[in-house]
């Protein structure tokens, strides 16, 4: 009987199928060996795409005369630094007593291209039979699973092609691109950034992200401050204080008025001074209003969907400061230690099967004292049963994999955790319990209080039922300031349900606040992943987040690497602290470069486009050729166009950027000056007293 050869996407992976098969395994050089199983292991990428000199040496050097550079065939070759480990896999590849191969490299797009080019450079002999091992988690149930329900590979051939399309875009955009930016508008930019060599790096993905932070950073420079002027009552209800906001309203006498900055509010203070006089009509307070209307309703908010890696690594920028790549990091270790599900996923809900088996992973976690009560009370009233049922269950919208949940296994790794590990850990677990408990119940009530013919409005929102609030706290979140209506009792609650039209109500004063427009925030390294997921656009409403799903910029597994090798390459600079994404000045000459000549690649929506066209093949709706003829007439279209245009067409957009920013250092010079002159003087008094 032949044997099983199994290649994992690294040694500690390679470590635990081997466990799972509970057979005496011999260690060998690159591999481990049974009497029926053979277990080798990648370590990353084994095989790349040759650079352009490999198909001609007059390639290394960069000139516009052998651009547009599309390749026939494409080269690769095997990586120096791993030729050993690849010359073991390529020997067991061709082992005569091998019938079966498992492709066990990690579940995704990249994980089938790593393996697949190992096929191709080792010269595949088609006498064993190739399988592909799919898997969620690395336990030793879905282990064994993956064994026994591998597919054959060609199962997931589409998925290949899309992988291998994903690289040639790449490839032919980055070598494309880059040096024909380089060539024509490097020089000029080398000499404003006192350099003696400039190379403009650029990427499908990567230079449309940096230009979101750009154009934000613009938005943000050009943003002109408004001042305004609210007025606000102090209404009294059962002796406390509830405030009413003046709005111009049909019927106000300021209804349309030029005067006004928006509907609540006035451009000038004397327009709002003149108001409030109209209304007091020089009584003294309290003054008497009438309840012009009341609405009362029971406004319920449902715990939030499970995570995906993008809703991860925003709440781990929000709450804990981490980077995406370093929130990746920490995910990776948690599957590997078998805590939790795979992490390179952009689903939020669970697949029907295994919601089925759910009360497995709740058992597990009874073993983590600070939820083990809250675990016990699910179980207890059996919610689990009712989750098939729910909104967290969707076949529909899981392509590879479901959400990141915990499995309720390897606890006894949870003493090795760090620090930052371990509240990630916990981040996950609370948002898995939470879909488990009812959702929060508010009292929100509307007032509108009439005064002299002019309106008021009050909105209330009074916790009644915490719901999943109480498992699902946010850890460190700074603290906001409570709002009047979260601190009412249960007395005050009865007195406002007590309220009723037409009735009047005491108003024990009128304040003028000051307000002032705000431009849009800055990405900080969260933000921008969410951005990237939904094509450019922040949005903060989870329920939409899910129905526009599909539509992003690269992939979960790519964002944080694209993010990295940004601020890597000083196009971005990341603020460690606050993770607030700031432009450098390379970066936007680099943004100008590009938005002069190949302007598309800053478009989110179409970069969005070519992703969305990957999905596409991989799921067979186009083919491969399809996308390539594609590809290929846009890389040389765009190529040639630039080739086209002036050399010093951008000098004047570099002179500005160059000068901005030179102008900006010399403030913040100026600023630290000052402050270290502060601190000296501060420190000499200290040190005199």
């Amino acid at each position: 009987m032949g044997k099983k050869l199994i290649i994992t996407e690294k040694p500690s992976v390679a470590r635990e199928f081997a466990r799972a098969l509970k057979q005496e395994m011999k260690s060998r050089d690159g591999y481990m060996e049974s009497q029926d199983y053979i277990i080798t292991w990648c370590v990353g990428h084994l095989v790349t795409m040759s650079y352009p000199d490999a198909y001609d040496e007059s390639l290394k050097r960069w000139s516009m005369d052998t651009l547009p550079f599309i390749p026939k065939e494409y080269k690769y070759e095997v990586i120096d630094q791993v030729k050993k480990q690849f010359a073991i896999v390529k020997g067991l590849f061709h082992r005569e007593d091998v019938e079966v191969i498992y492709n066990a490299g990690d579940s995704g797009r990249e994980g089938e291209y790593i393996q697949r080019l190992v096929l191709q450079m080792a010269g595949y002999n088609g006498k064993a039979r190739l399988k592909r091992i799919w898997i969620d988690s690395q336990t030793e149930e879905e282990i064994l699973r993956g064994i026994r329900e591998a597919k054959d590979s060609s199962a997931y051939d589409n998925l290949g092609n899309s992988a291998y399309l994903r690289a040639k875009e790449d490839y032919l955009m980055g070598i494309n691109f880059s040096r024909v930016l380089t060539l024509k508008y490097g020089y000029g930019m080398k000499e404003f950034l006192h350099k003696d060599k400039m190379v403009i790096s650029v990427g499908r993905v990567m230079t449309c992200v940096l230009g979101m932070v750009v154009k934000r950073e613009r938005e943000i420079r050009e943003f002109t401050k408004t001042l305004f002027y609210r007025l606000v009552a102090d209404i009294r209800v059962k002796d406390r204080a509830v405030e009413g906001e003046w709005r111009s309203v049909p019927g106000s006498a300021y209804d349309q008025s030029p005067l006004l900055y928006k509907e609540n509010g006035f451009l000038k203070e004397e327009s709002v001074l003149k108001l409030m006089e109209d209304l007091k009509k020089g009584r003294d307070f309290p003054l008497t209003g009438t309840l012009d209307s009341l609405e009362k309703k029971k406004e319920t908010k449902n715990p939030p969907l499970l995570y995906n890696l993008a809703e991860l690594q925003n709440d781990c920028s929000r709450f804990f400061k981490l980077s995406p790549d370093e929130t990746l990091r920490i995910a990776q270790e948690l599957y590997e230690k078998k805590l939790t599900t795979y992490p390179r996923t952009d689903a939020r809900v669970l697949s029907s099967a295994v919601a089925k088996e759910i009360t497995k992973n709740l058992f597990g976690l009874r073993g983590i004292p600070q939820i083990a009560s809250a675990v016990e009370q699910i179980l207890l009233e059996k919610k689990a049963g009712s989750l098939l049922r729910s909104r967290y269950v969707n076949d529909k919208q899981i392509t590879d994999h479901y959400a990141i949940i915990p499995t309720g296994q390897g606890l006894g790794s949870m003493a090795g955790l760090s620090s930052q590990a371990g509240k990630v850990y916990e981040l996950i677990v609370r948002r898995f319990l939470s879909i488990f408990y009812p959702a929060a119940v508010y009292q929100k009530i509307t007032m509108v209080t009439a005064l002299e013919g002019e309106k008021f409005f009050s909105a209330l929102k009074i916790p009644v039922e915490e719901g999943y609030l109480a498992i699902l706290k946010p850890p460190v979140e700074k603290k906001k300031e409570s709002l009047p209506e979260e601190r009412m009792d249960a007395s005050f609650l009865e007195a406002i349900k007590t309220l009723k039209k037409g009735q009047q109500v005491e108003i024990n004063g009128l304040e003028i606040k000051t307000g002032e427009t705000t431009p849009p925030k800055r990405y900080n390294s969260g933000s921008i992943i969410l951005a990237m997921e939904n094509a450019g656009q922040l949005i903060e409403d989870e329920e939409l987040r899910s129905q526009i799903k599909g539509s992003g910029i690269g992939t979960s597994a790519t964002r944080a690497e694209i993010l990295k090798k940004l601020v890597a390459n000083q196009y971005l600079a990341l603020n460690k602290k606050t993770q607030i994404l700031t432009p450098t000045q390379v970066g936007e000459m680099i943004y100008e470069a590009v938005g002069h000549s190949i302007r598309p690649l800053l478009n989110p929506e179409l970069t969005a486009s070519w992703e969305k066209g990957l999905t596409l093949v991989a799921e067979g709706e186009i083919t491969p050729d399809e996308y390539m003829k594609k590809l290929n007439d846009f890389v040389g279209r765009r190529t040639l166009s630039v080739k086209q245009l002036r050399q010093d067409d951008l000098l004047g957009r570099y002179a500005y950027v160059a000068q901005f920013y030179s102008s900006n250092e010399k403030r913040e010079s100026k600023t630290a000056k000052k402050s270290d002159a502060g601190k000296k003087k501060t420190a000499a008094k200290q040190e005199k007293d």
